[in-house]
């Protein structure tokens, strides 16, 4: 099959477009001939070896995450999906394997694909989707009427969690560059703040949650502008927000946490819903063939991006 792979760390020049050996799927396991893909931050971050620790040294290592594709085989295991069935869900990013034309993903990882919606734009979800889902919903508890800051409105993680916390009813603010803020507003959010002229630490305005999507933000500095019983949510680990995040299962009062996306099929289920019924609508900045990954990991590197970076793989 062919696929984006790398046998060293490095920068994007290191990705190649190659035959690679088409995986197997286990009992448990589905056989998907992938349509598209995205790029998202912790892929390029992996490539680069910032988490080589954490991904060790196996090569060659096949880049990519998230997958929309269709079924082609079954796990004797498996029983809730058939061959044909249209599928998105993400895979482990410390493994990858999306960048290709075939992938195995765990049964329970899997949901049938939002029927109106493109590949393309179901693979932008499922990472960034259920980051945005997960950390309003389960860490933040997010009710109709809380009010809701969104550091990094208009990325991949932002353009979504303003969109599932309107579909909550929760009064949204956005902060992202004076160029996105009529974007920003379009997705529904109720005021927008330009962060190169608001710092929104020094405002007088408190949040019932505040997510930091871009992790520009310490716990420290959004604490003066939360609520007594305010969360701040941060989609990236920091040395800084570490203690306070300890701190939270401890204490009452503010509190500090992290992300980690999970992927399942009931909350995948979940973003299919909210898209179908027009609520949430994935956005694709550009999209990329599969034998333009480099290029992809390039601009997703500039941080320019608005909402996801997307892959077709065409077959």
């Amino acid at each position: 099959m062919k696929a984006v792979a790398f046998d060293r760390y490095g920068s994007a020049e290191e990705l190649q477009y190659r035959e690679l050996e088409k995986p197997i799927a286990k009992s448990n396991e589905l056989l998907v001939r992938v349509r598209a893909s995205s790029v998202n931050p912790v892929d390029w971050k992996i490539r680069q070896g910032h988490l080589q620790l954490l991904t060790g040294f196996n090569f060659p290592r096949i880049v990519g995450s998230d997958i929309s594709g269709v079924v082609v085989e079954v796990g004797r295991e498996a029983t809730k999906f058939q061959p044909g069935d249209e599928v998105y869900t993400f895979l482990n990013p410390m493994n990858g394997g999306a960048c290709a034309e075939y992938a195995v993903v765990p049964e329970s990882m899997a949901a049938i694909k939002p029927k109106n919606i493109t590949h393309e734009e179901a693979a932008a979800v499922p990472i960034a989707g259920l980051t945005a889902l997960q950390a309003l919903r389960d860490l933040g508890e997010i009710q109709a009427g809380k009010k809701v800051l969104i550091n990094g409105a208009s990325g991949g993680v932002g353009t979504f969690a303003v969109q599932v916390a309107k579909a909550m009813n929760a009064e949204v603010t956005g902060v992202c560059s004076a160029k996105n803020r009529d974007f920003v507003k379009g997705l529904g959010a109720d005021f927008v703040l330009d962060y190169a002229e608001i710092d929104f630490t020094q405002q007088p305005e408190k949040y019932d949650i505040i997510l930091d999507a871009v992790g520009t933000k310490t716990f420290a500095e959004c604490e003066k502008v939360m609520q007594a019983e305010g969360i701040y949510i941060s989609t990236l680990p920091s040395f800084e927000n570490l203690a306070p995040m300890l701190m939270s299962w401890f204490i009452s009062g503010k509190k500090a946490k992290l992300i980690v996306a999970n992927a399942n099929t009931s909350d995948l289920g979940a973003l299919r819903e909210l898209i179908e019924s027009e609520q949430v609508e994935p956005i694709v900045d550009r999209t990329y063939s599969l034998q333009e990954v480099a290029a992809a990991h390039a601009y997703s590197e500039t941080g320019r991006a608005i909402g996801k970076i997307a892959i077709a793989i065409d077959g």
